[in-house]
C-alpha cells in the first residue's frame, strides 16, 4: 500500500498537467499523508477517521487552489478524501463527506472575479458532471465496501460456529473416552470385588472366632484380631464402593424442584464442613421443575460440596448458582481454594484417580456417571491459586427414554 500511494503521487506529480512546486509538494504531502494515516492506530476510530478525512480533503483543496482553483485539472483528488473514508463511514457519513467535498470544490466559485469572467453554458454542464461524478463515485465506493464487511461478517459468523463445533466435537469425544473408560473399569470393579468380598468374609469370621478363642491372658493375640476385623470392615467399605460404581444406575426419573435437591446436599454438608467456611446459594427464579433422579443428584452435589469444602481454607466461601440457558439447567458449584493442577483436569474424572492421601478416586468418576445417565455433562474451570467451577449441566427437554419411564415406574 505505501508503495502503491508513493508511486500514485510520484507519477501525478511527473505526468500531471502542472509542475509548480506548490503542486509537486501537495501531492507527495497526500500520497504520504495516506501512508501515514493507514498505520497510525487511532485513525482507525471514528474521530481518526474523520480528522483523516478532513485533512485530506485540505490538502487537495490547497492543490486545486494552487493549480486553477475551479478551472484546475485536479478536481479528480477530491475522490481521494472520498473514496478512502467511504470504506469506514455509514452511507449517510459518505454522503455528508461527498457534500462536504464538493462543495469545498464548489466553493472555488467564490473566488471569481464575476465582472469580468464568466462560465459558458458548456462548461457549467462540465462543473455539473464533475460534481455528480464525485458524487456517485462515494457512493459505489461505500456499497462496494459495505459488501465487503457483510461479507466478512458472515465469514466471521461461520468462522464462529465451526470454532463453537470444533469445541463440542472435542468435548464430546472426551465425555466418549472418558465413559469408555468407566465402563471398562467398572467391569474389572465388579469382578474384582465379588472376588474379593468372599476371602474377606472369611477373614473376618476367622478373626471373630479366634477373639473368643482365646484365652485371656493372650492380650496381644486379641489385639491383632481385632485390628484385623478392623481393617477387614475397612476394606469391605471400599469393595461397596467399587460395587457401587461398577453397578449399573437405574435412573429413577420424577419431576422436581433442583434447587430442593441441593439443599438436602447443603444440610448433609453442614454437619462435616470445615469451621469457618461460608455456602452461599445463588438460585435462578427461572428454572422451573424438571425430570431427574433426585436421589442420584443429591448424591452428585453432595460429592461436589464436599471438594470444594475439603479445597476451601478457612474462612472462605462456596457458591452455588443456578441458572437455565434455552433447554439446559446449569448448576455451579464454586470454590476459593488452591485450584486443581492444570495438568490434573483431564483426569479428575477418571477411576481411581487421586490427589488425596486417603482418597481412592472414585467420588467425581461416580459424579460423572450419574450425570451422564441424566443426558448431561460436567465440566471443570479451574485456577491455581484461585480456585475451582464444576459446572453439572442437565437437559430439561428430550431427555432420554430410559429417564422418563423409569419416573413412570
Amino acid at each position: 500500500m505505501a508503495v502503491a500511494w508513493l508511486l500514485f503521487s510520484g507519477l501525478v506529480a511527473v505526468l500531471g498537467p502542472y509542475h509548480t512546486p506548490a503542486a509537486i509538494s501537495l501531492l507527495l504531502a497526500i500520497g504520504v499523508f495516506q501512508i501515514v494515516a493507514s498505520r497510525v492506530a487511532s485513525s482507525r476510530s471514528t474521530g481518526g477517521q474523520v480528522a483523516s478525512f478532513a485533512i485530506t480533503l485540505g490538502l487537495c483543496f490547497l492543490l486545486i487552489y494552487y493549480t486553477g482553483g475551479i478551472g484546475s485539472s485536479y478536481y479528480w483528488m477530491l475522490l481521494v478524501p472520498v473514496i478512502t473514508a467511504a470504506p469506514s463511514f455509514s452511507l449517510l457519513g459518505t454522503l455528508a463527506a461527498t457534500a462536504v467535498a464538493c462543495g469545498g470544490y464548489l466553493s472555488f466559485l467564490a473566488f471569481i472575479n464575476w465582472e469580468k469572467q464568466y462560465i459558458p453554458p458548456e462548461e457549467v454542464s462540465e462543473l455539473i458532471f464533475r460534481v455528480l461524478t464525485v458524487a456517485l463515485l462515494g457512493y459505489l465506493a461505500n456499497q462496494l465496501a459495505e459488501a465487503s464487511r457483510s461479507e466478512a461478517r458472515k465469514a466471521q459468523a461461520a468462522a464462529d460456529q465451526l470454532a463453537q463445533a470444533n469445541l463440542q466435537l472435542m468435548e464430546a469425544e472426551a465425555a466418549v473416552r472418558r465413559t469408555e473408560r468407566l465402563a471398562a473399569i467398572g467391569q474389572l470393579s465388579a469382578g474384582l470385588a465379588h472376588e474379593l468380598r468372599n476371602p474377606l468374609g472369611t477373614i473376618k469370621a476367622s478373626a471373630e472366632m479366634l477373639t473368643r478363642s482365646v484365652a485371656s491372658e493372650g492380650a496381644i493375640a486379641k489385639e491383632m484380631a481385632g485390628y484385623i476385623s478392623t481393617e477387614v470392615d475397612r476394606a469391605n467399605k471400599l469393595v461397596t464402593r467399587f460395587l457401587d460404581f461398577a453397578r449399573p444406575l437405574a435412573v429413577q426419573a420424577q419431576r422436581g424442584d433442583i434447587t430442593q435437591t441441593i439443599d438436602r446436599a447443603v444440610e448433609q454438608l453442614e454437619h462435616h464442613k470445615p469451621a469457618g467456611v461460608s455456602i452461599y446459594r445463588n438460585y435462578s427464579p427461572d428454572v422451573a421443575p424438571f425430570f431427574f433422579d433426585p436421589d442420584l443428584m443429591e448424591r452428585v452435589f453432595y460429592n461436589l460440596l464436599v471438594n470444594a469444602a475439603q479445597a476451601s481454607p478457612p474462612q472462605s466461601s462456596i457458591t452455588i448458582k443456578t441458572r437455565q440457558q434455552d433447554d439446559t439447567v446449569e448448576i455451579a458449584i464454586i470454590d476459593r481454594g488452591a485450584g486443581i493442577d492444570p495438568k490434573h483436569l483431564e483426569s479428575i474424572f477418571n477411576p481411581f484417580f487421586t490427589t488425596k492421601s486417603q482418597g481412592v478416586g472414585l467420588g467425581l468418576a461416580i459424579v460423572s456417571r450419574i450425570v451422564d445417565e441424566h443426558g448431561g455433562r460436567i465440566t471443570v474451570e479451574s485456577e491455581t491459586g484461585a480456585g475451582s467451577i464444576f459446572r453439572v449441566l442437565l437437559p430439561v427437554a428430550g431427555q432420554t427414554s430410559a429417564a422418563v419411564s423409569g419416573g413412570e415406574r
